[in-house]
């Protein structure tokens, strides 16, 4: 119901403008985040209360590897846990594959849609073309390869008839392995260590020399013994066999060693 102001005393008038005036302006809660807005809006008071925002600005947290960013330690600088760290860009962010598709390898992460390869799982082995025939079986082998790596290895170490010339070794000597290594005409090192001497037939021989080897080619066997010279073949280390096959080999040598018995003995007969 409203009230005119002739029925309203002056004094209460009076009264209620005094509690207005007297009236102390509500206390705001403090604002201790930090403030996003835009401060020219809260400067106008309609109410006619002065509001006073205290904005903090805080520093980005900021994480910095020290290690990483600390200089090499110059010469005569120990290394401490302060100034060790990787070279400058070999350490790499991984790339991130499969987390949407504005990293740039979301959804099939570089992979395709189909296919064989597209698929979980260890995908095709190394080589493999489909079906056709594979590089690696098209194309001609090296020595040594087809038949195993060990066939391309030599199995000797060889010396040819010039070298043993030129060696000045004196007349009635024996040349071994021992005494070209003495001469220094061979210097085997790794795996020739273990290998035994060949003579080779290149060049002539002047002197009256003794041989000791494991295995003596065809034209130097033929030049050697048409001078008179005196050859010695070494017996190889002996394969190993199955004591079954051996018992074989023996029986099998037993055999044409009768035969051969058995031809000698017919030949004077015959005659």
């Amino acid at each position: 119901m409203a009230l005119s102001a002739s029925l309203i005393p002056v004094s209460s008038i009076t009264t209620i403008s005094l509690a207005f005036a007297t009236r102390k302006p509500p206390t705001l809660p403090s604002l201790s985040s930090p403030f996003k807005g835009s401060l020219k809006k809260l400067n106008s008071t309609p109410c006619g209360y002065t509001v006073t925002l205290r904005v903090q600005h805080r520093r980005p947290l900021s994480v910095v590897n020290k290690a990483a960013s600390a200089p090499a330690p110059a010469a005569g600088v120990r290394f401490r846990l302060d100034n060790l760290g990787p070279q400058p860009g070999s350490r790499k962010k991984a790339k991130r594959k499969g987390r949407g598709i504005s990293a740039g390898q979301g959804a099939s992460c570089g992979f395709g849609m189909r296919g064989q390869k597209s698929r979980s799982g260890p995908g095709v082995r190394k080589g493999f073309e489909g079906g056709q025939m594979p590089l690696y079986r098209r194309i001609p082998k090296l020595r040594g390869i087809a038949g195993g790596m060990h066939a391309g290895l030599p199995k000797y170490v060889h010396v040819n008839l010039r070298d043993i010339e030129d060696a000045k070794f004196q007349e009635g000597e024996e040349v071994s392995l021992e005494t070209l290594k003495e001469k220094g005409v061979i210097n085997p090192s790794g795996r020739e260590r273990k290998l035994p001497l060949k003579i080779l037939g290149e060049g002539e021989l002047s002197k009256k020399l003794t041989f000791k080897a494991r295995a003596f080619s065809t034209s130097a066997k033929e030049k050697l013994e048409s001078v008179g010279r005196s050859l010695t073949v070494l017996p190889g280390r002996k394969k190993w066999v199955k004591p079954s096959v051996a018992k074989n080999l023996a029986r099998a040598e037993e055999y044409f060693a009768k035969k051969r018995a058995a031809a000698a003995a017919s030949e004077p007969a015959s005659a």
